[in-house]
């Protein structure tokens, strides 16, 4: 007869389960996975952060106020970066270690579209990163499915060092990953006229859908868009302003001087669609011709170049523009350039409050139309005050 003690002894053996070698490993990739996901969001959040914070930019919303916009502020850049972080993470892990598809496009494609509604609901309906993301969650997503698959800690170093840092590599995935259609809302690329109001007819929803401004620029100006740059590799990214931004660090420029240089950089080049949504080619040819000028006389580290700035950043609050696809790419810029150097962080350029107040006081002149000839001068000392 069994003793109470016997009979409540548990026989281990029959409740355990054999875990194998394999279920385990599955489990610490898919904690791997997470975790380089999570580190994507924070980068792309980080990013736009800093990009809205990089002050000064021409017709952009920054330290000095909301540029050329009316419905837009650094506060509310800020909580849109915010808001859109965890999208990012999803679309990096939806993307990790699989292949571009049409499969995969159609899933990122959603988690895109949630990010926008996101965004929209934060903003009170603003449009403050559609295009950043459509650049970030495709940089994010082709990060993680290039990534390769070492464990964290096995060989005493983090996650982050791990994770492909080629930006070209990175860039090329990602146009892989954009040369599908989405199924479910991109629009039928046909060389026809829009359907009935400049509406056309997704035959996979059977629903009509409005044009995006990209859209509707490409077509009228004959320019190939955010697609179409993600589709060739995004050039303006690795071929400008990565090269841009690695030349002012090595010139030992302050951050916020190779930032502002590798701004300009990309739109001395860039066809911006935001520019010529708002303002047409007369827009454009300003700000490319602006910009460029800039470079050549020395870039924003120049006494010349920092005049120039700011004569570029008037002219575009008074044709009322923004180049937002170059803002867009230049938080791409700082994404990428973080994945390269292996860090996990990326910090905003630091501003003295006092210098921002006297440059913006400075900048009203512009306005005047009592505004001294010797003007241009005097502000390019105020600029490099504060840069």
């Amino acid at each position: 007869m069994k003793t109470d003690r016997e009979s409540t002894r548990i026989d281990a053996n029959k409740y355990s389960h054999s875990v194998s070698t394999q279920s385990i490993g599955r489990s610490i990739s898919d904690s791997v996975a997470i975790h380089r996901s999570m580190i994507f969001g924070v980068l792309a959040k980080q990013a736009l952060i800093a990009e809205s914070e990089l002050t000064p930019k021409p017709g952009l919303v920054d330290r000095r106020g909301s540029g050329a916009h009316s419905d837009l502020s650094l506060a509310l850049m800020r909580k849109s970066a915010i808001a859109i972080q965890p999208f990012i993470s999803r679309m990096a892990f939806q993307a990790m270690h699989q292949q571009p598809s049409a499969h995969l496009r159609g899933t990122l494609a959603a988690t895109g579209r949630a990010a926008e509604n996101a965004m929209l609901q934060v903003t009170n309906g603003s449009n403050t990163h559609k295009g950043a993301i459509w650049t970030l969650g495709l940089l994010a997503a082709a990060a993680a499915a290039t990534g390769r698959d070492e464990l964290p800690l096995i060989r005493g170093r983090d996650a982050a060092s791990r994770l492909n840092s080629d930006p070209i590599s990175i860039a090329r995935t990602a146009g892989l990953m954009a040369s599908f259609d989405d199924p479910d809302h991109e629009w039928i690329r046909l060389r026809q006229a829009y359907g009935r109001d400049g509406l056309r007819k997704n035959t996979n929803r059977d629903r009509w859908q409005v044009p995006s401004h990209g859209q509707i620029v490409a077509q009228k100006f004959g320019v190939t868009g955010a697609r179409g740059e993600a589709i060739n590799g995004f050039p303006h990214i690795v071929e400008l302003g990565l090269p841009t931004l690695r030349v002012g660090r090595k010139m030992h420029a302050r951050e916020p001087i190779a930032r502002l240089d590798a701004l300009l950089s990309i739109m001395a080049q860039l066809n911006d669609t935001c520019l010529l949504y708002r303002g047409g080619k007369v827009a454009l040819e300003a700000a490319k011709h602006g910009a460029a000028a800039v470079i050549a006389a020395g870039g924003v580290s120049s006494v010349r170049g920092r005049e120039l700035l700011f004569v570029l950043d008037s002219r575009l609050l008074e044709l009322g523009v923004s180049p937002g696809g170059s803002a867009d790419l230049l938080a791409g810029t700082l994404f990428l350039d973080a994945i390269e150097q292996h860090q996990t962080e990326i910090w905003a350029s630091e501003t003295d409050e006092r210098e921002l107040t006297r440059i913006t006081n400075h900048l009203s002149l512009i306005t005047s139309p009592h505004t001294d000839p010797s003007f241009e001068i005097q502000l390019g000392s105020v600029g490099a005050a504060y840069l």
